[in-house]
C-alpha cells in the first residue's frame, strides 16, 4: 500500500497517510477510460444545431420555368439543395448525444484515473485549507510552497467555501467537490490534491443485520403446546355415544 506525506498549507510535513490499493493501486483500464471519457464529453454537447431542409426554407413554391422548350434542365423549385439559398440536404438536426454508461464502468474508470496519477506520484494530501477569507494570493503561495506546478485539480469538501473561492480565479487550478470527482477532470490535470477529509477510500462492507434472539426452550415448548392444542382433534367424549350404550 502506497503512502503519501500529509503537509500543511505552508509545505511542512505532519505525517503520512496510506492510499487505498482498491482505488489507487489497480492496473488502469485504458479501454474503459476511453469509453467513459467519450461518453462524458458527448453528454456536454447541447445538441441544439439545426439546419433548414427544402421544405422549411421560405419561398420556392412556383416552378422556375416551364418543363420543356427552354433548353435548360428541368427544375421544380428554387429551394432545392443545389440552388443558392436552398435547403440543406442531410444537415444536422437537434438531437441528444447522451450515452448510457454502466455505473460499474464509471467507477472502474475513476479508479483507473486515480491509480494512473498515483503511479506517477502526482497525488498530494493537505492537512486542511485553513483560509480565513477567500484570498487568491494566499492560494497561489500555498501551491508554490507545496511544489505543485502545471494544472492542478483541488478536491474540496462542501464546507471549504473559502478555499473554493480562493482557487477558482486561478487559470491552471480547477477546484471540484469530492462528490463530483470524475475520470475526465483527473486526466486533464497534472496534480491531484486532496485533504484528509476528501481523500477517497474503499468503504467497508456494511455490517450484516444482527440475528434475532432465539426463543428459550420454555417459550418454544409453550408455543408448541399452544399450537398442538389449537390443531388438536376434538376428544371422543364430545362425540355422541353409540346406540347400544344409550339403550
Amino acid at each position: 500500500m502506497a503512502s503519501v506525506d500529509v503537509r500543511t498549507r505552508s509545505g511542512e510535513a505532519t505525517g503520512k497517510v496510506d492510499l487505498d490499493d482498491a482505488l489507487f493501486g489497480i492496473e488502469p483500464n485504458q479501454a474503459v477510460l476511453h469509453q467513459v471519457v467519450t461518453a462524458q464529453l458527448a453528454a456536454k454537447r447541447s445538441g441544439t444545431h439545426s439546419t433548414l431542409t427544402r421544405a422549411e426554407v421560405r419561398g420556392g413554391g412556383a416552378k422556375p420555368w416551364r418543363q420543356k422548350g427552354t433548353g435548360r434542365a428541368r427544375q421544380g423549385s428554387t429551394r432545392a439543395p443545389h440552388w443558392q439559398g436552398g435547403g440543406v440536404a442531410m444537415g444536422p438536426k437537434p438531437r441528444d448525444y447522451t450515452q448510457k454508461t454502466p455505473k460499474k464502468m464509471v467507477q472502474l474508470a475513476l479508479r483507473s484515473a486515480l491509480s494512473d496519477r498515483a503511479a506517477e506520484g502526482k497525488v498530494a494530501v493537505v492537512d486542511a485549507w485553513d483560509f480565513a477569507a477567500p484570498k487568491t494570493r494566499e492560494a497561489k503561495e500555498a501551491l508554490q510552497a507545496l511544489g505543485l506546478t502545471g494544472k492542478v485539480l483541488v478536491v474540496l469538501d462542501r464546507d471549504d467555501l473559502a478555499a473554493f473561492k480562493s482557487f477558482r480565479n486561478m487559470p491552471d487550478v480547477h477546484p471540484i467537490l469530492n462528490t463530483e470527482l470524475n475520470a475526465y477532470d483527473i486526466l486533464c490535470c497534472d496534480w491531484l490534491v486532496f485533504t484528509r477529509v476528501t481523500l477517497p477510500s474503499a468503504g467497508e462492507a456494511a455490517p450484516a443485520p444482527a440475528p434475532e434472539p432465539a426463543a428459550s426452550s420454555e417459550n418454544a415448548a409453550s408455543s408448541e403446546n399452544a399450537a398442538s392444542s389449537e390443531n388438536a382433534v376434538p376428544a371422543a367424549a364430545s362425540e355422541p355415544a353409540p346406540a347400544e350404550e344409550q339403550a
